[in-house]
């Protein structure tokens, strides 16, 4: 799915850059897209997306910490461990919102 979105968008950014179709047709293109972006909807989906995403990633962080702290140095370790840490409060410092 990923590669598919990558290759849609740069099909769509090779037909913006090379279209001879004119400043008509880009400021077309141009404000379909700040339509889509700028959609309640689509931005509501993409916030959700990060979230999850930042989730993940913290899950992630943890388990795989967990499992390498012992084989790595000892400052490292420790540094890994206050990060764990600090995570474990669940404090959102990235400041969500639905705008």
């Amino acid at each position: 799915m990923r590669y598919r979105l990558t290759f849609i968008a740069g099909l769509a950014t090779g037909y913006v850059l090379g279209a001879r179709a004119g400043r008509e047709r880009y400021e077309q293109l141009r404000k379909a897209a700040q339509r889509v972006t700028q959609n309640p909807a689509v931005r509501n989906s993409a916030e959700s997306v990060a979230l999850t995403g930042r989730d993940a990633a913290a899950k992630a962080f943890g388990k795989v910490s967990a499992k390498v702290e012992d084989r790595l140095p000892a400052s490292v370790s420790d540094r890994v461990r206050s990060l764990r840490e600090q995570r474990s409060a669940d404090e959102d410092e990235w400041g969500t919102s639905n705008t």
